[in-house]
């Protein structure tokens, strides 16, 4: 199983700050065309900063069982 957390706009519009995959092995950019085909209106998954296991990674990164996925969406400020 792989644990994927969302925050911001990301977990609200899911309506659960975490889904799990029940996969051996995914790269983060298939995680994202999942979650964009389960949840239709997650639409800031695209531009989320990915992290696995607390570390940044790219969408070719793969992704394994019993790691934990996180996306951030960008933050705005002032």
């Amino acid at each position: 199983m792989i644990r994927i957390l969302l925050f911001a706009e990301l977990e609200e519009t899911v309506g659960k700050r975490e889904v799990e995959l029940t996969v051996d092995e995914i790269s983060v950019g298939e995680i994202r065309k999942k979650l964009t085909d389960d949840y239709p209106n997650v639409k800031g998954i695209q531009s989320a900063m990915a992290a696995i296991n607390e570390e940044y990674a790219e969408d070719n990164v793969l992704v394994h069982r019993g790691d934990l996925v996180a996306f951030i969406p960008p933050v705005s400020g002032g």
